[in-house]
């Protein structure tokens, strides 16, 4: 059975990507599951879906805990522990990396198994983040070795067709340009590796000291808290700030759900880079379009100040 787990952030459609791979697998005659995890269901957030695939009937439900293949459409994730990126990942799997790094740079940095192949991404890629799940899913299907270019074509077709002519070409294009860049790992899953899910155990009961209510008890007028989070981290795009065009009417700080901009002393919004999630609602509802974006790798690159002050 293969297990393939995808994880990207809300907006980048990991659903989409495993709706792909499971239709393309089904296309080729196996029984398949397909369905996506959410937790925060908004912009930037971690989420992951997940693909099971078989010749025979499938028994298995819930989460992959055990992968066979994890697809990891935004590198940052990977840095992140609640993410689960690296969750229940064996020796034996294999880990692809949307990212222009070496698969070498990601050895180094983190406890990852021998077989980690990275996906090149480029510029243009990087801004239009809505066709990575193809390309995921492009990629997924070519380890897989067991899914052909026209199988993936028709899922692409299929499960895309709802959308626009020129949507379904990009989303095919990037797709198979994909598959073609992982021809050369040739089929590098190893199919269930010879463990299925692990079975439930129940967990030991766990003894907790008894603590004061100031430090156990929840606060609902505890100010500040929600500060020690840096939620930033949920970004794919960035919003930026061009003070020339920027009337300083505040709608953006108005509006901002997170409350991530506020305006300095001459009236002009500051946005917390740190806090920001990325909704990017400044950006669609500033009047005189103020408020562009760019790729949050771009962003960084420029330091966590780029387009946010005055």
């Amino acid at each position: 059975m293969y297990r393939i787990r995808f994880h990207g952030r809300g907006g980048q459609g990991m659903k989409t990507a495993s709706r792909i791979l499971g239709t393309a697998f089904f296309l080729e005659g196996f029984e398949v599951q397909d369905a996506p995890r959410y937790g925060a269901e908004r912009r930037g957030a971690p989420i992951f879906a997940y693909v099971r695939a078989s010749r025979n009937a499938i028994f298995e439900r819930g989460i992959i805990r055990r992968p066979d293949l994890v697809v990891v459409a935004d590198d940052t994730l990977v840095a992140i522990p609640s993410a689960g990126v690296l969750q229940g990942v064996a020796e034996s799997a294999v880990v692809l990396i949307c990212s222009n790094e070496k698969p070498g740079f990601w050895k180094s940095r983190y406890p990852l198994p021998e077989k980690v192949v990275t996906l090149p991404v480029s510029e243009e890629g990087q801004r239009e983040h809505r066709f990575i799940s193809a390309s995921c899913a492009g990629a997924a299907a070519c380890l897989s070795g067991v899914v052909s270019k026209d199988c993936l074509k028709k899922a692409i077709h299929q499960e895309l067709s709802d959308h626009e002519e020129d949507v379904v070409k990009e989303n095919l294009s990037r797709a198979l340009n994909a598959y073609e860049l992982m021809m050369p790992y040739g089929d590098l899953i190893n199919p269930g590796a010879g463990e299925g899910e692990s079975p439930f155990t129940k967990p030991d009961w766990i003894d907790l000291p008894f603590e004061e209510a100031r430090i156990s008890a929840p606060s609902i007028h505890a100010a500040l808290t929600s500060e020690k989070v840096k939620t930033g981290l949920w970004r794919t795009m960035r919003p930026v700030i061009d003070y020339d065009r920027c009337q300083r009417c505040g709608l953006c700080s108005q509006l901002c759900p997170e409350g991530a901009i506020s305006l300095n002393a001459e009236g002009y919004p500051v946005i917390d880079y740190e806090h920001c999630k990325g909704c990017l609602i400044c950006v669609a509802q500033c009047p005189t379009h103020a408020v562009g974006t760019v790729p949050e790798e771009h962003g960084r690159e420029k330091g966590n100040s780029a387009g946010g002050e005055k």
